[in-house]
């Protein structure tokens, strides 16, 4: 399963999750409001940015909102 690191009022996360939904696609939601969420996410991509996907089956890391749902239409 896919880890989303997010912030709920980031309208790009907002754009992701919205696919994520609709296609019904399970996740791991990991709002960056919580300390060790936002710790992990700089441990994982290197920097606070939002919205970043983590898909460690496939050793996956990415940000941006619109290359992050093509990837995941590949999945779809």
């Amino acid at each position: 399963m896919i880890d989303l690191y997010i912030s709920e009022t980031c309208p790009y996360s907002i754009k992701v999750m919205n696919f994520l939904k609709e296609n019904n696609m399970n996740f791991n939601k990991l709002d960056i409001a919580d300390l060790q969420n936002y710790k992990k996410l700089i441990e994982l991509g290197g920097k606070s940015q939002v919205p970043f996907l983590h898909d460690d089956d496939n050793n996956i890391n990415m940000y941006e909102s619109d290359d992050i749902i093509n990837y995941l239409k590949c999945r779809v």
